[in-house]
């Protein structure tokens, strides 16, 4: 006697939330939820393709707006980590504290929570939404500002510059992540770049202001001086985020097992080597941010307020970049395409004119400090290290993103840790690494490390379409 197979069932399994969260990332698909009131199957889509509750689909006024206010914001938070650094001998002197050491880490403190916050920032993000996680960070970096501009200890400004930094990583984590929401990839990276002149030209611009507010003001006046006016300016931006604006009009809560970010880190190649690429680019840029005080007020003799514009040199090759990068981006990623679908890939060719010009400027940079020729021509040489490092950037930071799409929060935030712990740890080595072995071969030994890494951008512009696509690599998230 046959078997009797078992029962056919009369209604499609409740899809779990994993499932439901898939489906809300494929944009060419629409979730089917089963309703627990209702006997047939609730198609939660966009009404249409030009929907206007689909942020793809929001006007371009109101999307430059949203852009411009989270510019400005990730702005204002990117000055704090290098402002301050003229600022740090009249610090250390109010305290009574001589260390070199301590001198670095006042400055790179700032950096420290970016190697652990973004593991739970992204992840939030995306269950939640990007405004509740902004809001909130951009309160919170308020209120941490003016506590470190009243401290009168080190060990209580240390405290609160790091939980700052605990709150200022939140734009530089999710603001790339709200342009792949609301721009498409054939636009996205001239939008990219105007996003990045935030955490690019901040940086620089800090210490040229701060150089005299700390000269003329007090090291204290370089916090209180820090907007709070963008924190109520945010509170008019709407939520941008695909899944969260359906699992809205679903009535339902997205919910997620594990941390993402690092489920990334570990099992993506891609996202681990171009982590890694960054980082150690990253960990020079800061590097150069807690030595170039020194340097200058050591070879050149500059004064607190000039040697601010110590920076200048960076910003411009930064400004360079960024305009260049806007401008041809989108165009090159268009070509490498050949008329079809752009993929991550197009957008890397930057890349390996980037990891040649660091190496070169610091080259350049470390040589005619240490022989003291004209202070102009070092700084020339970190513009070249500026173009660089943007070039290196941007590339990286739109792949990810056009890469992995809803997912670009999570591998931004993963990117975001690894070149943090490195943002942190190098620039403590700087002025070991100068006393030792001097500027010229101290920054010689620098450039040969960065070049180094120069067989990585080769092997992902070559393979990265076939090492992201392969069965073995995909995430079960």
């Amino acid at each position: 006697m046959a078997p009797i197979p078992d029962p056919v069932p009369t209604t499609k399994p409740r899809l779990s939330d994993v499932e439901i969260v898939a489906q809300l990332y494929q944009p060419e698909k629409k979730l089917l939820v089963d309703s627990p009131t209702i006997s047939n199957e609730v198609i939660v889509d966009w009404d249409g393709p030009d929907d206007p509750a689909n942020p793809l689909n929001w006007s371009s006024a109101r999307k430059t707006f949203i852009i411009t206010v989270i510019s400005a914001v990730t702005f204002n938070i990117s000055l704090v980590p290098t402002i301050f650094a003229p600022g740090v001998p009249l610090l250390l002197s109010e305290f009574h504290s001589e260390s070199s050491s301590l001198a670095s880490f006042v400055v790179s403190a700032y950096v420290v929570p970016f190697a652990i916050s973004p593991l739970v920032v992204a992840p939030l993000s995306e269950l939640y939404g990007r405004n509740v996680v902004m809001n909130t960070a951009n309160f919170a970096f308020l209120v941490f500002t003016i506590v470190c501009a009243v401290s009168n200890g080190i060990a209580l400004f240390l405290v609160f510059r790091i939980f700052q930094g605990l709150a200022g990583c939140v734009p530089l984590v999710l603001g790339g992540g709200m342009i792949g929401d609301l721009v498409p990839p054939e636009k996205r990276g001239r939008a990219l770049s105007g996003w990045q002149l935030g955490p690019l030209l901040g940086p620089v611009i800090g210490p040229v202001a701060g150089g005299y507010i700390a000269q003329n003001l007090g090291w204290r006046w370089l916090f209180w001086l820090i907007s709070g006016v963008l924190t109520l300016l945010y509170l008019m931006i709407p939520e941008t985020y695909r899944p969260i604006l359906l699992a809205r009009k679903a009535a339902r809560l997205q919910k997620e097992d594990g941390i993402r970010p690092i489920k990334m880190l570990f099992k993506s190649p891609i996202v681990l080597i171009l982590s890694l690429q960054l980082a150690v680019i990253y960990g020079y840029l800061y590097l150069l941010f807690t030595t170039f005080i020194f340097v200058f007020e050591g070879q050149y003799h500059f004064q607190a307020g000039a040697a601010g514009l110590s920076y200048l040199g960076l910003g411009v090759g930064f400004l360079i970049a960024l305009v260049g990068n806007g401008l041809t981006s989108d165009y090159i990623a268009k070509k490498r395409a050949g008329g079809g679908e752009i993929k991550p890939e197009s957008r890397l060719a930057p890349l390996l004119l980037g990891v040649l010009l660091i190496p070169a400027g610091l080259i350049w940079y470390g040589w005619t400090a240490e022989y003291q020729i004209h202070w102009i021509v070092p700084i020339i040489g970190t513009l070249f290290i500026g173009v660089g490092i943007n070039l290196v950037w941007i590339p990286i930071q739109s792949y990810l993103i056009d890469a992995f799409t809803i997912y670009a929060a999570s591998a931004l935030a993963a990117n975001t840790v690894v070149r943090s712990i490195f943002g942190v740890v190098l620039p403590l080595a700087g002025q070991p690494l100068y006393d030792k072995l001097g500027l010229g071969w101290g920054n010689t030994l620098l450039a040969f490390i960065a070049l180094a890494t120069a067989p990585l951008t080769w092997l992902i512009m070559k393979y990265g379409e076939r090492i992201r696509l392969h069965p073995r690599f995909q995430i079960d998230f």
